[in-house]
């Protein structure tokens, strides 16, 4: 199980994908569930939320669906909306449940949330991954679930590659050879430099990689990605 800033950075991480061929509803969150060539945006937040290792009340392409086994569930809210909230919306015109996306952040009147399959212009089934702002006049509601606790007690850093936990140290290594981690350039090798990552941080960076966020820059440098 992963914290709500676990998550939220995997969601972060798959800003701008976009389905291919444009207007297919062909993309990879759609093929992983097993429906590919549908409206995608529910699937994209059971994506993100299989990476993270968090459970959802139901695993679903659909929206209502979602909302209704968080009501049977107790997961159901419709105020105060936090990161990691899977919210609803209802767009005008359209039916009581057209659209979700996982929340960033909330105020008193708006909500930011990454979303699948949105545009400008197409708000549910505009093909891309994207950050999108809305009013609370069109939210229905939100799913909230269960989230690993943020630690409270001392920050835990890691100076150098080889202080990593050994379950995480590969992956991290593998990030600082394709130049995604960057130390401070004191050894030659690169390796040895000092990176000086938090805990969390590498907690963070390692989901991210185990979802696929890093891809495009480890094929870019001649590694094997890690979503084949």
């Amino acid at each position: 199980m992963s914290t709500a800033k676990e998550l939220l950075a995997i969601a972060v991480g798959e800003l701008g994908t976009r389905e291919s061929p444009a207007g297919s509803n062909k993309v990879k969150y759609a093929s992983w569930f097993g429906l590919n060539g549908y409206p995608w945006c529910a699937m994209f937040v059971a994506w993100v939320f299989a990476q993270a290792g968090v459970a959802l009340p139901a695993r679903t392409s659909s929206c209502g669906i979602l909302r209704n086994y968080a009501i049977k569930a107790g997961m159901w809210v419709t105020s105060d909306y936090q990161p990691g909230d899977v919210v609803i919306y209802d767009f005008p015109g359209g039916a009581l449940t057209d659209h979700c996306g996982i929340v960033e952040t909330a105020t008193s009147s708006f909500v930011t949330a990454i979303e699948g399959n949105t545009a400008v212009g197409n708000d549910s089934n505009g093909g891309e991954v994207m950050r999108r702002t809305r009013s609370l006049k069109q939210v229905v509601g939100a799913v909230r679930p269960q989230f690993q606790e943020e630690e409270e007690e001392d920050v835990v850093r890691y100076k150098f590659l080889a202080d990593i936990p050994v379950t995480f140290r590969p992956t991290i290594g593998t990030l600082m050879d394709a130049g995604i981690i960057q130390g401070d350039g004191s050894d030659p090798t690169g390796n040895g430099d000092v990176i000086d990552l938090s805990h969390d941080q590498v907690r963070t960076l390692v989901f991210a990689y185990r979802g696929g966020a890093f891809d495009a820059k480890l094929r870019a440098a001649g590694l094997t990605p890690a979503v084949q």
